[in-house]
């Protein structure tokens, strides 16, 4: 089941170019896990960009399928409980997320050894699922958030 019937202010997906804008830091020859479905849009663009990704409209905290790496925007009213269970899951993913996790103490006690994360100039854009406008942005900036990814740096500065 989807998170798209519990809060409506966590039913926005991310635009098809902002995942572009960091599509040389996710390696193409892993299966990619997208386990926050929204309106599915996330398989047809990562698919489009070469991946394999699977992405279906399943409980993420009940289902696990065979993968190397999420990739994807979770709902942020359940932040900390998905990545509780991606630490339980240790494996490698990216994760859009609010910049102020950082500052969160779960999540330095959880991931303070292994996190890099990805900072773009311009801010991340999103689409609720029940409106066309494209590119809303919050009032925050989101950064991706790469667990165990192995990137050349910690932190990486994008356009």
């Amino acid at each position: 089941m989807s998170f798209t019937l519990d809060k409506d202010s966590d039913n926005y997906n991310t635009n098809k170019s902002d995942w572009e804008r960091i599509q040389k830091y996710i390696p193409k020859d892993k299966v990619i896990w997208s386990p926050f479905y929204c309106d599915g849009k996330q398989k047809e663009y990562f698919e489009d960009m070469g991946y394999n990704i699977i992405h279906e409209d399943k409980d993420f905290f009940s289902y696990t399928p065979d993968y190397d790496i999420v990739v994807d925007n979770p709902p942020f009213s359940k932040k900390k409980e998905v990545l509780r269970r991606l630490k339980e899951l240790e494996k490698p993913f990216i994760l859009i997320c609010p910049s102020m996790m950082l500052s969160y103490k779960y999540f330095q006690e959880d991931f303070k050894n292994n996190i890099q994360v990805i900072i773009p100039s311009k801010r991340i854009n999103f689409r609720h699922l029940k409106s066309s406008k494209t590119n809303y942005s919050p009032p925050f900036a989101s950064f991706y958030f790469c667990y165990k990814m192995n990137l050349e740096r910690d932190l990486i500065f994008i356009d």
